[in-house]
């Protein structure tokens, strides 16, 4: 595409992918790009490195924390859209079996919680005691932005309690089937694309989604460029989503929407197997990253800093 006919740069944004491949970053992405109405993929590296298998069109990922918005996100803004959404009530109030009376759903979705994640020998306890902890987390004074997935795994808990059904069921009959998402699901699935060299491929990688399996409002959901194509597009035109480009954090500092994280008009998720997703609704633009950066080796920090280059440039690319 050429930049001068108003269309994206994609030429400079394919040459960081193969450069962060070339360097290891990831074995392999799938990107698309969303603008001026259009839909442009490209797949780069490989999928699976042990078998030499390429990135192609149609492959399965681990969203990991993606999971958030795709699916407890979006039920808060469809209540929210609705009225519905009491963002300053006591959450205690609204979900009994949480401890802490002065914690609200807006501190939840937005990461402001004061919660502190820490579960003493986390790794010992099944589906139930893991619920029961955390249901009574320790809550520190300070509550600035801390983002932390057991926001959204108690967000997850009360949905259920809400509309009397688990996450998958919920997911998929207020999002994936109206959207006509019949790529997405909860893992373990049979065929995704590995996240680690050695592990199972379609197993969960995030170690709390392991456990509570489809009662995880954090992550453990798998899609496709396909699907999460019809999720953003949805996100870009129906009126749910007309008023959440805005920031929603009481707390001075980091700006954030229900769930999203929020710079001027983007919205943005991302999640730990490195995947991300943005989109801009004033602009009309959107993009899907999905990777499996976590096969070879785990270099978070790095990992932070090579992602945000890539989605600082994509922006600039969007501008030209």
């Amino acid at each position: 595409m050429n930049p001068k006919n108003g269309e994206i740069g994609v030429n400079p944004i394919i040459e960081k992918i193969k450069q962060q491949i070339q360097e290891g970053i990831y074995p392999g992405a799938s990107l698309a790009l969303y603008r001026k109405g259009q839909w442009s993929e490209h797949y780069l590296g490989l999928a699976n490195p042990e078998i030499g298998e390429p990135v192609c069109a149609g492959l399965v990922y681990d969203l990991a924390s993606v999971s958030k918005v795709v699916g407890v996100a979006t039920i808060c803004a469809f209540l929210y859209a609705r009225g519905e959404l009491p963002l300053d009530q006591s959450f205690k109030e609204l979900y009994p079996p949480f401890a802490h009376p002065r914690t609200t759903i807006r501190e939840l979705l937005t990461h402001t919680s004061g919660l502190d994640p820490f579960i003493p020998n986390r790794d010992q306890l099944d589906a139930r005691q893991l619920k029961e902890a955390l249901e009574n987390l320790q809550l520190k004074e300070d509550k600035s932005f801390h983002y932390t997935d057991v926001n959204f795994l108690l967000l997850g808990f009360w949905l259920e309690n809400v509309f009397g059904q688990p996450l998958d069921a919920l997911f998929e009959e207020k999002i994936f089937a109206p959207w006509k998402m019949t790529e997405t699901q909860f893992g373990p699935v049979d065929q995704a694309v590995p996240t680690v060299r050695g592990v199972t491929s379609g197993s969960v990688h995030d170690p709390k989604a392991q456990v509570l399996g489809h009662h995880a409002g954090s992550a453990g959901l798998f899609s496709t460029v396909r699907d999460l194509e019809c999720f953003l597009e949805h996100y870009l035109k129906d009126d749910f989503a007309r008023n959440l480009s805005q920031n929603f954090a009481r707390e001075a500092g980091k700006a954030r929407s229900l769930g999203w994280n929020l710079e001027g008009d983007w919205l943005d998720h991302t999640g730990y197997t490195g995947t991300f997703i943005m989109y801009n609704r004033t602009k009309q633009e959107a993009v899907i990253f999905l990777s499996n950066r976590t096969y070879e080796k785990d270099e978070r920090a790095q990992w932070i800093q090579d992602r945000n280059s890539l989605m600082d440039l994509i922006k600039q690319e969007f501008e030209n």
